[in-house]
């Protein structure tokens, strides 16, 4: 059935909004304005995140969303590693924005909220990010930024008094290689008993 821009329609005994979903790699519907937590799948997530590059793939070499949210799952307590390990989950979906554009585009902010709260929803995680995930992804940042990127002179104030992991960082070279780690890692925390 095809309806106009945000009528309700029917696709495999599911409602969704016509034009605002999109068809996973599991062949689920993700309505981006409504989403269904049961219609959030891990290897979705996954492969997404593994094909994602951070800073809009601008780094010296490969460097996944995944392998980002593997690394900010290891430096947080454990008990904040699986809501770290799905931290940047929505860009599995919605795609990584650089922070600049994120600032100047509120809408994508208001759904990228929304899916936020499906997929917190689905995986038990806490409504509001904690901020042992802000801080975490900071200091990700200050990492990155040293070990990826050119040197850049100019100051990045989000990263004022951050101080960088003191190891350093090795590409996973490639998605499959970091799909297989981000499910690893998901498996590792538990994750098994979440279809």
């Amino acid at each position: 059935m095809i309806g106009r821009l945000g009528e309700a329609i029917n696709i495999s005994g599911k409602t969704v909004l016509e034009g605002t979903w999109i068809l996973t790699a599991s062949a689920r519907h993700i309505d981006l304005l409504a989403p269904c937590p049961d219609e959030i799948a891990i290897e979705d997530i996954a492969l997404g995140l593994s094909r994602e590059c951070r800073f809009s793939g601008q780094t010296r070499e490969f460097y996944s969303v995944a392998q980002h949210s593997v690394l900010a799952s290891r430096i947080v307590p454990e008990e904040f590693a699986l809501e770290a390990l799905l931290h940047d989950a929505t860009e599995a979906f919605l795609r990584d924005l650089p922070y600049p554009l994120k600032q100047l585009v509120p809408e994508y902010a208001r759904i990228e909220k929304i899916l936020d709260r499906a997929i917190r929803s689905r995986f038990g995680l806490p409504e509001e990010s904690s901020p042992e995930i802000h801080r975490a992804d900071r200091i990700l940042l200050a990492t990155e930024k040293r070990e990826l990127m050119p040197e850049d002179s100019f100051d990045w104030p989000i990263l004022e008094g951050v101080e960088p992991l003191p190891d350093r960082i090795t590409s996973w070279t490639t998605p499959e290689r970091s799909m297989a780690m981000f499910l690893r890692r998901f498996q590792e925390l538990g994750g098994g008993g979440v279809r």
